[in-house]
């Protein structure tokens, strides 16, 4: 009898991605195999959104596609879970009955038996916990990248802003002992990893759970002592509890990329009250003025939200103020959509939907404009570029591949005739800047092949099996997941 087959389908933050990577990882380890492109499934697992307004609709949009399907095979299993899940529970199966199995953000580990239980009593089977009781990071992953990994060091989120779900669905920070994080780390950088990104809600206030508030600073030099471990980023930080012990660590860490993504949110300081955002955005200025003077190369990007109820023009002037004194690389900008559960969805004055995209077409015009004068300084420069996984190759015209450098930039450059796989590190000169990317078109300088490299050209990805679970190993690659969308959470 051959192996089942899964497919797991992710929508949403980066916690969701890494979820759906401990859901594969699950799922082989209980005897599953990935499905090969193109094919059928006997098993497909949504690991859902809840922050977008529109969340529900997408789902219940695809399990309605999969309705018929599971008429014509009754063996098929629909399984449900993320923070759609969590939020919606039983309702789920009311509206989508031909779903098996509805699961929540705090008992993914629960996926493989609840499917069995489904299989064999023949019914819906819906498990929601209202608290965590394994951390995800103990279960097994497979990994989708064979040169980079997510790394949580914390789930859950003690804020608590008027237009934020996350909190009441993830629950209250739970933060891993350091030593644990750092295992995990060392595990990647032995199977040869070159990059990993420290993953949380709100990643510079982990160690509040064991009373330690410089712990992240400190975490972050620890990391710069593993070796083989070229990079470290992490998402995301909130102002509000920004150290300059964190920039010194950034700035003294070699493999500490010169990187910051911290959310604004708002420039305005009366709507930061009402969204209960605990700086201001002279606080939020005076970090990036300490990033900078510290690394003046560094790249920093954020996250807007425009429309929030109650909205001037006033208050979006002082957005747009802050946005030209703060001069992103880059910014994740998105109209306020109703968050049903948050406070802001309740709130007077909700903006107007023309005003609202008026207002937001501006802010994208300004932010594209400064993001290309600064992507335009880096024309003439060499970029170290980590060569990405599952990008390939960009078009069939220039036969460009497309990689990440250090500061994050994407970089689209000519391999020429080197053969130059994902997770191979290549040097190359800026030739062009547009406001998203760069391009590389010159003669590549330099060409490492890395460990990465090889694993990617075999088809291989990192398998951990958690902290104090065994030894990691490396196994097929799974199934892709559509990552749809985004959140801006901390």
């Amino acid at each position: 009898m051959s192996a089942r087959t899964y497919q797991v389908r992710t929508y949403g933050c980066q916690m969701n991605v890494h979820d759906s990577e401990r859901l594969a990882g699950m799922l082989e380890d209980a005897g599953y195999v990935a499905v090969p492109a193109g094919g059928s499934a006997d098993v497909v697992v949504f690991n859902t959104c809840a922050v977008r307004e529109n969340a529900d609709n997408k789902l219940y949009g695809n399990l309605s596609h999969l309705a018929h399907a599971k008429s014509t095979n009754p063996d098929l299993q629909i399984a449900v879970g993320g923070c759609l899940a969590q939020k919606d529970r039983g309702e789920i199966v009311r509206r989508a009955p031909w779903v098996d199995v509805v699961f929540g953000t705090h008992n993914i580990g629960s996926l493989p038996v609840l499917l069995d239980r489904a299989r064999h009593n023949r019914r819906a089977e819906v498990e929601i916990l209202e608290a965590l009781e394994v951390f995800p990071s103990t279960l097994p992953a497979r990994r989708d990248s064979a040169h980079s990994g997510w790394v949580s060091i914390s789930v859950g989120c003690n804020n608590t802003c008027t237009f934020c779900i996350v909190p009441s669905l993830r629950g209250k920070e739970r933060d891993r002992r350091p030593g644990d994080v750092l295992a995990e780390v060392s595990a990647l950088v032995a199977e040869g990893v070159l990059e990993v990104t420290l993953l949380g809600q709100n990643v510079n206030s982990y160690g509040v759970e064991f009373g330690d508030r410089y712990a992240f600073g400190k975490l972050l030099r620890a990391c710069g002592a593993i070796e083989g471990l070229e990079r470290v980023r992490f998402t995301s930080p909130h102002p509000k509890d920004f150290t300059d012990d964190v920039i010194a660590a950034m700035a003294e860490t070699p493999n500490v990329c010169h990187q910051l993504h911290m959310p604004l949110q708002s420039g305005s300081d009366r709507l930061l009250r009402e969204m209960r955002r605990s700086y201001r955005s002279e606080r939020y200025l005076s970090i990036i003025d300490k990033v900078r003077a510290a690394m003046p190369d560094a790249a920093i990007t954020t996250d807007i939200i425009v429309g929030f109820p109650g909205e001037t023009d006033a208050d979006f002037e002082e957005t747009l103020r802050v946005v030209r004194e703060s001069r992103f690389a880059g910014a994740y900008t998105f109209q306020y959509s109703k968050r049903p559960g948050t406070p802001a969805a309740t709130m007077p004055d909700q903006v107007p939907r023309e005003v609202v995209r008026e207002r937001y077409d501006r802010l994208v015009e300004l932010q594209d404009g400064i993001a290309w004068e600064l992507n335009k300084e880096q024309v003439g420069r060499t970029v170290e570029v980590v060569v990405a996984t599952g990008e390939g190759r960009k078009d069939a015209d220039t036969h460009r591949l497309s990689g990440r450098a250090r500061d994050n930039r994407l970089v689209h450059f000519a391999p020429g005739d080197r053969e130059i796989r994902p997770g191979d590190v290549v040097e190359a000169v800026v030739t062009y800047a547009a406001p998203h990317h760069l391009v590389a078109d010159g003669p590549v300088i330099a060409h490492r092949r890395t460990r990465a490299g090889d694993n990617a050209a075999a088809g291989l990805r990192p398998k951990t099996t958690g902290v104090g679970l065994g030894l990691p190993g490396f196994g097929a690659p799974p199934p892709v997941a559509a990552v749809q969308g985004g959140c801006a959470v901390s």
